[in-house]
């Protein structure tokens, strides 16, 4: 079986490693293909085709991609969560030293003394006391979302000598794992602002997030701290906290999202989405991109999608169907009636869910015919029906 894959921005070469050309035609024409893998690529006003199966976004955010019509659609999207992590990490910590050092500030300044001859060493030693700032050991950092970057930024600032806290009400086990056991659990949001003097943002943005950094808690914020924002700009209320640094709460507010509000702000640091723009992490992201896609038109299955569950299952010599359906009562029950009707036997399967969408995978003995997927098809709330040959077929 052959698939056509359309890369929609550069990627990197990286890809081919886990994309056969025996098995993949991989070109920039998304017509008629069958996955797609992107960056930045606008995907909201392209036209999808009927059987197209997945969208692999190399990068953590897909904001760019009609998540909701592709699970209507039967469209598995994925994404690289922790594949630019120690990009973002890097970033954040220069974050820190740029704004405690006022390291941005002299830089510029120092630009002025061009052409002063032999005079810029003393220009220099007469201005620089303007720029003294404070070293980040010893001082607190806040670390708002314990995902892959938000551990590690815990992590390497608490070796660099900070004392670092943490919150997340949704940490998973994986992540706290992935601790030091020197960070401080902060047992609410509110405690956190109140107490330190940096504040770092690691959180998705979804309805309930967007500017959840705003006036009040500002408010609650230990007067002079440092907010760092790596994450998504919009999480930010920009008028709040271009108020909060008025009023002398904030003293420097670090993004790594402009907008037309904070560009040119006093205090305010913009640095022109950089967090993942390192060489490591753009083949980092492409390669888990395309190991997921591997994985999933070949054996089906699924691992770091948006919209459907994560479900895993050995692929071994049977013939493999792959079902994504609704989660509603009964469904696997008339799934496995229209198999037991042809008498075929299932040698091995397994169904996961996630809200109102589940993913079925069932290993059968015998191969089906097309009247077999036509049966599951037309039951209703299944999506979409695959048919994957086994290893010896």
């Amino acid at each position: 079986m052959n698939f056509k894959i359309a890369t929609l921005n550069s990627i990197s070469n990286a890809i081919y490693e886990y994309l056969s050309k025996d098995i993949y035609s991989i070109s920039k024409d998304p017509s008629g293909a069958d996955a797609l893998l992107v960056r930045s690529f606008n995907c909201h006003e392209l036209e999808l085709p009927e059987n197209m199966l997945a969208i692999a976004r190399a990068g953590a955010g897909v904001n760019n991609i009609p998540v909701e019509k592709c699970t209507s659609s039967g469209i598995v999207v994925f994404n690289t969560p922790g594949a630019n992590a120690n990009a973002v990490k890097e970033l954040v910590i220069a974050g820190m030293l740029i704004a405690s050092r006022n390291i941005v500030e002299a830089v510029n300044w120092a630009m002025q003394l061009k052409d002063t001859g032999e005079d810029v060493a003393k220009g220099v030693e007469g201005g620089k006391a303007q720029f003294v700032g404070p070293e980040i050991s010893g001082k607190k950092l806040g670390v708002v979302g314990l995902g892959a970057i938000g551990a590690m930024v815990a992590n390497d600032a608490r070796a660099l000598g900070m004392e670092v806290f943490g919150y997340d009400p949704f940490i998973s086990v994986e992540s706290a794992w992935r601790l030091s056991k020197d960070i401080h659990r902060a047992m609410n949001l509110e405690s956190l602002v109140e107490n330190c003097d940096f504040i770092s943002i690691h959180v998705p943005l979804m309805e309930k997030t967007k500017g959840f950094f705003n006036a009040a808690l500002f408010a609650r914020m230990k007067k002079g701290a440092v907010l760092l924002n790596f994450a998504r700009g919009e999480l930010v209320d920009s008028a709040a906290v271009l108020k909060a640094l008025e009023d002398g709460i904030l003293a420097k507010y670090i993004t790594d999202f402009p907008n037309n509000e904070v560009l040119g702000q006093k205090n305010v640091i913009n640095i022109p989405h950089l967090g993942a723009s390192t060489p490591e992490s753009e083949e980092n992201c492409a390669i888990m991109a395309a190991r997921q896609l591997n994985d999933y038109l070949q054996y089906g299955n699924i691992k770091n999608s948006v919209n459907l569950p994560d479900c895993e299952m050995s692929f071994s010599d049977c013939y493999r169907i792959t079902l994504i359906h609704a989660n509603v009562t009964n469904m696997v029950g008339q799934i496995t009636a229209v198999l037991a009707t042809k008498k075929i036997n299932i040698a091995d399967m397994i169904n996961k869910s996630r809200g109102n969408v589940a993913y079925t995978v069932l290993d059968l003995d015998d191969p089906v015919d097309e009247e077999v997927i036509k049966g599951l098809s037309t039951i209703e709330g299944v999506i979409r029906v695959r048919m994957l040959n086994g290893k010896s077929s």
